[in-house]
């Protein structure tokens, strides 16, 4: 597959919260679905995202998956469900996060025309986007973030259907994970090529609401450990799904649901932030705070609820409870 280097993303120096240099705090988010109910609270002026913000500003990096296309043009494809959400939800999505995963499957709900739309929105809004783009080496191209002095290169991929998304060496698209090797060799090349301190893979991957990963997610989490990565960062079952520690780095292997209404269980109605410490070393420290999201879908922090944690030289994952 022919390589691309992306121009670099150079972010200001400018952090949301004051940390010490050579070390960077990163927030982590499912799946922000800005259309239907959400979007309506967006065009009424309510911000859904609010609830959240205090401490999502807290970390130097926000990431999320945008779980819908971003356009006004396309025609909704066969499928049960199609999200669309209007330009309009842009600015809300920048005030909260600094880049946004495009890998999962309902980027291509309006065709690829609406894709291409979507990215020259984002970049004209100048949202950072990774795990899709105008080609497959687009899409595959890590996206590097610096931040006090780490270089923190951002990768993204979807294996659930339909993969009639993927980019391909001339048309839009996503990048698709079924083929592993290329995966794992472009952990191995955020590092070596692009020269990345950090390199993190946020995978759209197992089937909606099983509470437990597949043992290929388990096998395939720690093949990337393997291949370099310092973190996995999973979602798309709708539900959470716990995390491991390989090696002494954290996988968790889904946050759940973020922003999303038409849920109704517990399960699908509970969804995690995860929240890391990164040094050049790697992951110092990692925890996972606990979103509700209510009848809108609208997330709210749950600060007496229990969920994963770590620090380096964890062997097992523990359980934090407590305020942020």
């Amino acid at each position: 597959m022919k390589r691309l280097l992306l121009p670099l993303l150079l972010a200001p120096c400018l952090s949301h919260a004051a940390t010490p240099a050579r070390e960077v705090t990163i927030a982590f988010v499912g799946d922000v679905m800005v259309a239907e109910r959400p979007g309506e609270l967006i065009a009424a002026g309510t911000d859904p995202l609010a609830p959240f913000q205090p401490l999502l500003d807290r970390h130097d990096l926000r990431i999320g998956n945008l779980e819908c296309v971003v356009a006004n043009g396309g025609t909704a494809l066969a499928k049960p469900f199609t999200f669309r959400a209007s330009p309009q939800v842009l600015p809300v999505l920048k005030r909260h996060f600094d880049a946004l995963s495009l890998a999962n499957n309902h980027s291509g709900d309006f065709g690829k025309a609406a894709f291409a739309e979507q990215l020259g929105l984002m970049r004209a809004a100048h949202l950072p986007y990774f795990g899709g783009g105008h080609d497959l080496a687009e899409a595959h191209a890590p996206l590097i973030l610096e931040r006090n002095g780490l270089r923190i290169a951002l990768l993204g991929y979807v294996e659930f259907k339909p993969r009639s998304f993927e980019a391909s060496a001339g048309t839009p698209g996503v990048a698709w994970s079924g083929e592993d090797e290329q995966v794992l060799q472009d952990v191995i090349d955020a590092r070596r090529v692009h020269h990345a301190d950090i390199v993190i893979p946020f995978m759209h991957w197992g089937w909606e609401e099983e509470p437990q990963p597949s043992p290929r997610l388990r096998d395939f989490a720690r093949r990337l450990i393997d291949a370099g990565a310092d973190m996995v960062v999973g979602g798309h079952p709708h539900v959470t799904q716990g995390a491991d520690v390989y090696k002494g780095k954290p996988i968790i292997y889904s946050l759940g649901n973020f922003l999303f209404n038409s849920f109704e269980t517990e399960a699908t109605t509970t969804g995690w932030m995860l929240s890391a410490d990164i040094g050049a070393d790697g992951v110092r420290s990692w925890r996972t705070y606990v979103a509700r999201l209510d009848k809108d879908g609208v997330p709210h922090p749950s600060p007496t609820a229990s969920s994963p944690c770590g620090k380096a030289g964890d062997t097992a994952v523990r359980q934090c409870t407590g305020a942020p």
